[in-house]
């Protein structure tokens, strides 16, 4: 089975880096489903992509009932076989400005709003045992910067997510690839004004999420390079007796 044998669902696409990606994606021959919550926004997007492989469909990534309705009439047309994560918020709010639903709100969007696609689009991936799951994920978790609390914990909750589905699906299902992706800062509303186009970020995204690799399972890229898991000391210990070094992949564009 190939990707392009089903659809790639891009959450998030009524603009900025979704949209960006699933023009993207449709310029390499995918049809993509660009789903978002503002109608206006992924019309546009469809009405931007010259090949006519996108269709809009509108649902909130918070609402269960919608978006299963949502999966229920894609999938009727082929499966889901690629899957971008990409629908956040970042409100940037002070933590003594947030309240418990300022701080819910957000994570329900960013970490509730991957839960809830990623469960969905398995049941595609699940039947044919083959499929491809990209979260655009950050390091915000890692330095969170002031004003950030609910995006940080929410982001790095997706990052442990990605840990933990792998731990219940690879050995079962090698043929589902998931791979964490940081963009990086981009010129976009939820990003810097100084920031990468969003449109150069998604030529490594959309090239990364058609790379169905195994080995892929559980990688991390930043941008264009995989960024490498830490060893511990005995493994650097091995890599030098064997004269190994190891090298990050590059995405090829």
């Amino acid at each position: 089975m190939r990707l392009s044998d089903g659809l790639a669902v891009v959450t998030g696409a009524g603009g900025g880096l979704g949209r960006a990606l699933a023009l993207d994606l449709a310029a390499r021959g995918q049809c993509v489903v660009a789903l978002g919550r503002a109608p206006d926004g992924i019309a546009e997007t469809a009405a931007m992509d010259k090949s006519g492989r996108i269709t809009p469909v509108t649902a909130d990534v918070t609402g269960p009932q919608a978006l299963r309705a949502a999966f229920a009439q894609i999938t009727r047309t082929a499966p889901v076989t690629l899957l971008v994560n990409n629908a956040a918020v970042y409100p940037r709010r002070d933590f003594l400005d947030e309240t418990p639903e300022s701080f819910a709100e957000t994570v329900a969007i960013n970490l509730g709003g991957t839960v809830a696609c990623t469960r969905l689009a398995l049941d595609s991936m699940v039947e044919t045992g083959f499929g491809r799951i990209l979260n655009v994920s950050t390091f915000a978790d890692l330095v969170p910067l002031p004003a950030s609390s609910a995006y940080a914990v929410s982001k790095g909750a997706g990052r442990i997510l990605t840990r933990a589905l792998l731990a219940d699906l690879a050995d079962r299902f090698p043929g589902i690839v998931l791979t964490d992706w940081m963009p990086g800062m981009l010129a976009t509303r939820m990003g810097v004004p100084h920031g990468l186009d969003p449109a150069q970020a998604a030529r490594w995204g959309a090239a990364l999420a058609l790379w169905h690799d195994p080995t892929l399972n559980g990688a991390v890229f930043e941008q264009d390079r995989e960024i490498l898991p830490a060893r511990g000391l005995k493994g650097l210990i091995k890599d030098a007796l064997l004269l190994r070094r190891r090298r990050p992949r590059v995405i090829q564009t």
